[in-house]
């Protein structure tokens, strides 16, 4: 009967145990483990006196008994121990937490670091005990921080170096990693230590001093008499002690530099202020609510308001039109936390409708966690009239004389004399067209000049000219200059016939010969504008075009021709084979010409 009820009353003590941190408690709770041990004797020899008298009847008592008993009795003991340690390591742990609070809380860091240091080695029962840190320009170890009222008396005489062991510091610093000698002479790792075996040193703890997973220093305490008085509880006690003390001396080395620091964030206050305003670009930070806090002179000027009028006022009513549309952006920057680019069309009051390019990005804290939203805004107005001008000029113009106007502008009215391969191309004579209405005529016209089109500015040519049913195009002028440029002249006229089987396929026609007629002719053209200052025009003049004019009107429907020069100029320039079938055909008259040119027609080589 008595087994259980000790059993019940173990268990009550473990839930009493685990809730009890006074002192009080504390001694109860040791004093009660003891009665339990009385008990348990008791109970012990009651039973072995039951025992021998069963055994006199001849009769067995199950042997698992009195070894459970003497179970419970090694548990009672056990909690007694962790009892006393326990309590033993709730007196370290306020002693920490108090010295904790007033390193952190003071400003003499030294004082307080002198004085925790000697309730450390109070408290680890220490004789003597050491701040050591490395210098972080020379790297060499200073001691910031010495108690040494042991038992022994001082341990260094007046301006003499401490008698520690160095060995153990360095290999605390080098590897980042606590060491703990509870006998240091019979430790194998400093056994052979020459300052263990001169200094008498028998219990040693040095643990390193860390700052952001940096080794700065080490906290070293030890005791020249006593081995084994340092456990894993002075261990992690002398490790939360030098968190405290790593952290209080990066702070006391921060705290010398605030002045300097808040003298330096005053200038650069005042620097970004100075740039804000005369910065081009509007600036306006937003915080989490959509409330604008910063609000540059330009963004005044971009918006047509005034800072004071825009400072602590949602960002919505700054730019009426596009409230929702910028709301949204703005949801979307600080939920996604990434920068995000886009351009809107704003009707403002006093401005009229302008175009804004606005970049937005996630304002950080210093935990890195988003705060709000910094908008960088930049009036567009006069680009986006720009661009439509330049799109609708595209539409008439050649697209390279657009893209280089500049270029154009600057070449001399006289012109320049340049080889240039010069193509002209009849996508689609007029006797071929069906008979139907003259704009459908010219509907059917623009199919075929649209495939050209494409054809020659894929091929990097420059069109100078639409003539009716004709183009002509220009390959290495000033604007698209290219070293094998009768090369690239043939491979845009076969590209043509490429796109003009495809079209006659889609328009559900066979014509057998095809209706295009393309030649071209390679030599010496004055490339230049034509015209006057008020208006002009570039194009290419000279005996070379009206050749390449001269070929065209001569070859065959759906055929590429080209002359010698043209031959010559592909052979010299390309090192390779090429990928064309030249064959020979008639030679060519015509005006202009003294006497018959041999034609060649090309083909791809199948």
């Amino acid at each position: 009967m008595l087994v259980p009820v000790i059993s019940r009353r173990c268990r009550n003590l473990k839930g009493y145990f685990s809730v009890s941190e006074a002192q009080t408690s504390a001694i109860n709770l040791i004093a009660e483990l003891r009665q339990l041990e009385d008990l348990i004797d008791q109970v012990s020899s009651t039973v072995e006196s039951q025992r021998e008298l069963l055994l006199k009847r001849r009769l067995a008592m199950p042997p698992t008994i009195l070894q459970k008993l003497g179970e419970l009795q090694q548990e009672f003991k056990r909690l007694e121990d962790n009892v006393v340690g326990e309590q033993t390591e709730l007196q370290q742990l306020r002693a920490l937490s108090d010295m904790s609070t007033r390193i952190t809380n003071s400003l003499d860091v030294d004082t307080v670091l002198q004085e925790t240091m000697e309730l450390v080695i109070v408290l680890t029962q220490a004789e003597r005990g050491y701040i050591i840190l490395r210098n972080p320009e020379s790297g060499e170890l200073e001691f910031r921080i010495s108690s040494e009222g042991g038992l022994l008396g001082r341990g260094m005489d007046r301006g003499g170096a401490p008698q520690i062991s160095m060995t153990v510091v360095n290999q605390v610093i080098e590897t980042g990693e606590p060491l703990l000698a509870d006998n240091a002479f019979q430790d194998e790792r400093l056994s052979s230590t020459e300052s263990i075996i001169n200094f008498v040193l028998r219990s040693v703890l040095c643990v390193p001093l860390k700052y952001k997973d940096q080794t700065t220093g080490v906290v070293y305490v030890d005791n020249r008499l006593v081995s084994g008085i340092f456990t894993e509880r002075e261990l992690n006690l002398m490790l939360a002690f030098a968190n405290t003390a790593a952290v209080a001396i990066a702070n006391a080395h921060m705290y010398s530099r605030a002045e300097q620091i808040l003298a330096e964030i005053t200038r650069v206050k005042e620097l970004m202020d100075n740039i804000f305003s005369s910065v081009g670009s509007g600036i306006i930070a937003v915080d989490s609510n959509d409330l604008v806090h910063t609000f540059n002179r330009s963004a005044g000027e971009i918006l047509d308001v005034m800072p004071d009028a825009a400072v602590g006022y949602e960002v919505d009513h700054l730019i009426k039109n596009t409230a929702l549309q910028l709301a949204d952006h703005l949801a979307l920057v600080k939920e996604k936390n990434m920068d995000h680019s886009l351009e809107v069309s704003a009707d403002l009051p006093g401005r009229g409708q302008i175009a804004l390019a606005l970049s937005l990005s996630p304002l950080k804290d210093g935990n890195d966690r988003t705060q709000g939203v910094t908008l960088v805004m930049d009036d567009v107005t006069h680009l986006v009239e720009h661009e439509s001008t330049i799109r609708e000029m595209k539409r008439i113009l050649p697209e390279g004389m657009v893209d280089q106007i500049n270029e154009i502008a600057n070449i001399e009215m006289g012109g320049v004399r340049r080889e240039v391969t010069c193509l002209f191309a009849d996508v689609r004579p007029w006797t071929t067209l069906p008979d139907v209405t003259a704009s459908e005529k010219l509907r059917i016209l623009n199919q075929y000049q649209a495939v050209a089109t494409a054809c020659i500015h894929e091929c990097g040519g420059i069109i100078d000219k639409y003539m009716g049913n004709e183009v002509m195009a220009l390959f290495n002028t000033q604007l698209n200059p290219e070293h094998c440029h009768a090369q690239r002249a043939i491979d845009c006229a076969l590209l043509m016939r490429d796109h003009y089987i495809d079209l006659y396929r889609e328009m559900g026609i066979d014509p057998e010969p095809h209706y295009y007629i393309i030649g071209m002719y390679t030599g010496v053209a004055t490339l230049g504008n034509v015209g006057s200052f008020q208006r002009r025009e570039f194009t290419a003049l000279g005996h070379s075009i009206n050749t390449a004019k001269r070929v065209q009107e001569n070859a065959a429907p759906g055929s590429i021709t080209i002359l010698q020069e043209t031959l010559d100029h592909l052979n010299h320039n390309h090192s390779g084979n090429l990928a064309y079938d030249i064959r020979p055909r008639d030679l060519i008259y015509g005006k202009g010409l003294s006497q018959g040119k041999q034609a060649y027609e090309v083909f791809r080589n199948r």
